[in-house]
């Protein structure tokens, strides 16, 4: 079996198919070449933020991150070995994660690890192609090609990360959403004076521009903050900087505006600014977040950058399985079918991988019900578009899923997705003749 790309989806992916009892070659154009996001040599690296998101079972990121440790996803499995405290979120030590995800693979023993560059497609074998949000230029090409359609394509941006032993903690106060008495975030408190000014250089700030071939169409879930700025005075304090459930224990009363840190490594010496993925000039950056309460001698280990995120027109091109409809030997897993965030990329190399192994085995893949997390994925990936609309990257939410039969009161939906999902997927496993991690989805009932 050929994988290529060595991201989320494409470790998933070969280790599915090694599970299966499948040999891989697994190809990764990493150490000999990086894209402009890349730094780390590591399979599996993480780009744009060491969260992935929410861990509550009755969240629809949950309830996708408890059916992938249902069939023994490697990546939760490298997420729970290299874990950060984020309060209900799942973040993680980027190094620690990647290192465990290599051990694990190169381990194997049915996995070959091959670090290449790949700029086509090879014939005749089943060819698994996870390249993700930054295929290469000549691998875009090929599969373009291929495809018979332009690739479609928007930016991410990404967060800047500051060092922790050069912020003023005196200035800051340390809690989560909700919760008293402390939590996993430091807050930097905003006056409506410091709110205004740093929303009004961060209008003006001058920004990295996309060359003049490319146009920039943002994701909306991952928008720069200069372009929610300029939406509106209070976007960036109903969005990233809301204050809501977070008290001051100076004041005993909730900031006009806050700026969030998450721990970026599991000791606690970098720290992310949740919500500033941005494209303004690295200089730019350090003056203006400087301006922020407690970062003002801020050290930044990585600046705020943009890359372009490629990704096919899946519903007219990908069957269910996710063969490709004109080459039913080509597969594709991962954010270049159109899904977004780490957790929805590897889930589909996840089931990319099971239906490869299906086709090479003889055995017919049957998608998850979309009453289901990894169902209502696929289902999103195969819906046709209404007329005049373009296809475009979704996050898992509820949304998604087939509706529930009943009206449910707003914080029983939740539970209620999670428990039908649980039910459903079992049974869509045995049917399936999967393997599963029956510890992995604890017997005690789920709490709204």
């Amino acid at each position: 079996m050929i994988v290529i790309g060595g991201g989320l989806a494409g470790c998933e992916a070969a280790w599915q198919l090694s599970r299966s009892g499948l040999p891989v070659q697994l190809f990764e154009m990493k150490p000999a070449r990086f894209s402009a996001a890349h730094r780390s040599p590591f399979l599996a690296e993480l780009v744009c933020s060491n969260s992935l998101r929410s861990d509550r079972p009755d969240s629809a990121p949950g309830v996708l991150k408890r059916e992938m440790r249902f069939l023994g996803s490697l990546l939760l499995e490298a997420a729970e070995a290299a874990a950060v405290p984020a309060d209900r979120a799942l973040a993680v030590d980027r190094i620690e994660f990647s290192r465990h995800i290599e051990e694990r693979l190169s381990g194997t023993g049915k996995i070959e690890i091959r670090r290449e560059e790949v700029t086509k497609i090879p014939d005749g074998e089943p060819v698994l192609v996870a390249t993700g949000p930054l295929t290469s230029d000549a691998l875009a090409a090929e599969i373009a090609s291929l495809t018979g359609k332009n690739h479609l394509f928007f930016y991410d941006a990404i967060s800047p990360i500051v060092d922790a032993g050069s912020l003023h903690y005196e200035r800051m106060f340390r809690a989560s959403r909700y919760v008293q008495g402390g939590g996993d975030y430091w807050n930097c408190p905003l006056t409506k004076e410091q709110y205004e000014a740093i929303r009004d250089e961060i209008l003006t700030g001058r920004t990295v521009e996309p060359r003049p071939f490319e146009e920039a169409a943002y994701f909306e879930g991952c928008l720069p903050i200069e372009v929610l700025a300029n939406r509106g005075v209070d976007t960036l304090r109903f969005g990233p900087m809301k204050p809501v459930g977070l008290t001051d224990p100076r004041t005993g009363s909730s900031p006009y505006a806050v700026v969030q840190l998450r721990a970026e490594n599991r000791q606690g010496t970098l720290f992310n600014l949740v919500g500033f993925q941005t494209k303004l000039a690295w200089p730019e950056q350090q003056r203006i977040f400087r301006a922020i309460p407690g970062l003002e001698n801020a050290e930044f280990a990585r600046y705020g950058s943009i890359h372009r995120n490629t990704f096919l027109e899946a519903p007219s091109l990908l069957r269910s399985d996710l063969s490709l409809l004109s080459r039913p030997g080509l597969f594709f897993g991962g954010q270049i079918t159109g899904v977004e965030g780490y957790v929805e990329s590897a889930a589909t190399g996840l089931l990319a991988g099971i239906s490869m192994a299906c086709r090479v085995q003889g055995r017919r893949f049957q998608p998850p019900p979309a009453t289901t997390a990894l169902g209502a994925l696929l289902r999103h990936l195969g819906t046709p578009l209404p007329p005049k609309r373009s296809f475009q990257p979704m996050n898992i939410a509820f949304g998604l899923f087939e509706p529930l039969f009943r009206r449910l009161p707003r914080k029983l939906r939740g539970q209620a997705y999670a428990e039908r999902s649980e039910r459903d997927l079992r049974a869509w496993t045995e049917s399936m003749g999967l393997a599963a991690e029956p510890r992995m989805w604890p017997r005690q009932p789920l709490k709204p």
